[in-house]
């Protein structure tokens, strides 16, 4: 159960996840919208993980579709909405769409005819209990520029001047932090309000544009944010979704540190390794001793990112700093970890690759700001 006041969201609580898409069609795409779901709705029929989806058109205005799925747990649709074949089987509705909005809930509660409602019982597959926030969503980029160009990348990232951090009056950007990790860039955003306005309200700052111009030329995957399709794929394919975030409940300290870990998994291991993190950071949130007072952890394939917030410097406690603290915990990431992309190979059991990792794994702060208001 989670303690009062402790902040807790996470896509690992084995609950039920109900995705509502919400469309709008241009004029005259009706048909080839219906065709390319038809095309649609088979892949995903074959998805481990998906269990039915609906698609509904709008009694009052025919124009507004809503297609809604459910799915075992979040972790199966999040690999698949990331992946390849989702960007190639979802690209025909592309030009039948005028505008979309996405929301992914997992499910707490729930009536069936064939299942009596019990209180205290817990129906299979939903949520334990709710979740507690703070109305601040959090998502991420990441994205690699062509080796060589890391240092006039990270001068050019870290030169422009924040956009306004108010999006509308309900809306604010409240954190941006960018790191990278050799080539690899990671950008993370903390947004109070509607996340899909704040983005867009981002891109169209001209000094954000200028920027995403002058890193264009060193991206190792080419794209024109001109042409809404190019920008809309660069863009999925670069979503680094947040899958859990936790923060103590005893009093936050002052000068908290903000790092970025990277750890590279195992081919086809990056939810288990994310999974392993989110239990180890719920773990710290609940020791008062932990030097991890926060922390968010973002997934896409087998690429992990851990972002934390730490109360001290984080090599003098680098088992905790790590994620690995507790009997076989290092020798759980070991299995996991794709050594050998991260250049630690051996046993993660000794003080020697353990703080070897901790130094490889540190990503390079870049900014770290609020948007200005």
């Amino acid at each position: 159960m989670t303690p009062s006041g402790r902040v807790s969201q996470s896509a690992f609580d084995g609950s039920r996840l109900r995705v509502i898409l919400l469309l709008d069609l241009y004029e005259g795409a009706q048909q080839q919208f219906l065709d390319a779901y038809e095309t649609m709705r088979r892949q995903v029929a074959s998805v481990p993980g998906h269990i039915s989806d609906q698609l509904c058109q709008s009694i009052e205005n025919p124009s507004q579709w809503l297609i809604t799925s459910e799915w075992e747990s979040a972790p199966p649709f999040l690999a698949w909405v990331n992946s390849e074949e989702h960007v190639e089987t979802v690209r025909p509705m592309h030009s039948c769409v005028r505008d979309t909005r996405s929301m992914r809930y997992s499910i707490l509660r729930e009536t069936r005819p064939d299942r009596p409602v019990e209180p205290g019982v817990q129906a299979p597959g939903t949520q334990a209990e709710a979740r507690v926030g703070e109305g601040v969503v959090r998502h991420a980029i990441t994205f690699t520029v062509k080796p060589g160009s890391e240092s006039k990348v990270a001068e050019i990232l870290s030169g422009y001047e924040s956009p306004r951090a108010r999006v509308d009056d309900s809306t604010r950007l409240r954190r941006t932090s960018l790191f990278m990790h050799g080539n690899r860039v990671v950008r993370a955003v903390e947004v109070e309000g509607d996340l899909l306005a704040a983005l867009r309200h981002v891109a169209r700052q001209p000094e954000v544009r200028a920027v995403e111009e002058a890193i264009n030329p060193y991206l190792e995957q080419d794209r024109d944010l001109s042409d809404p399709e190019s920008a809309r794929v660069f863009f999925t394919r670069a979503a680094l979704p947040a899958v859990h975030h936790v923060v103590s409940d005893r009093p936050a300290p002052e000068g908290l540190r903000r790092h970025a870990l990277y750890y590279p998994a195992a081919k086809g291991r990056g939810t288990d390794l994310a999974r392993l993190l989110a239990h180890q950071d719920e773990a710290a949130a609940a020791d008062p001793d932990s030097p991890v007072y926060g922390s968010t952890v973002f997934l896409r394939d087998d690429i992990v990112v851990r972002l934390v917030d730490v109360t001290r410097d984080i090599d003098l406690d680098p088992v905790a700093s790590l994620g690995i603290k507790g009997p076989g915990k290092a020798a759980e990431l070991e299995r996991l970890l794709d050594g050998a992309a991260i250049g630690v190979e051996g046993s993660l059991e000794t003080d020697r690759n353990i703080n070897r990792l901790l130094s490889h794994a540190d990503m390079l702060p870049v900014t770290d700001r609020t948007a200005g208001s």
